[in-house]
């Protein structure tokens, strides 16, 4: 199940970084990426050159309990 949750990860990786703007705004300026199999997204936000994964964040705990980390 580890090894699911990686390569869902990595998945996810890659296709922001194939096409970041193609997930809408999730809060702000940051977007969510819902992963397929797990109740995980990843949360991240587009800079000039750069993409920042901000969390891999639970969906069934508190909404915004990672925008401390930002």
């Amino acid at each position: 199940l580890g090894d699911a949750f990686l390569d869902d990860i990595e998945q996810a990786l890659h296709s922001i970084q194939q096409f970041p703007r193609f997930w809408s705004v999730y809060d702000g300026e940051y977007r969510r990426y819902l992963l397929k199999r797990f109740s995980y997204g990843l949360v991240y936000r587009i800079d000039v050159a750069r993409i920042f994964i901000v969390a891999v964040a639970h969906l069934h705990r508190t909404p915004g309990y990672w925008k401390d980390r930002a």
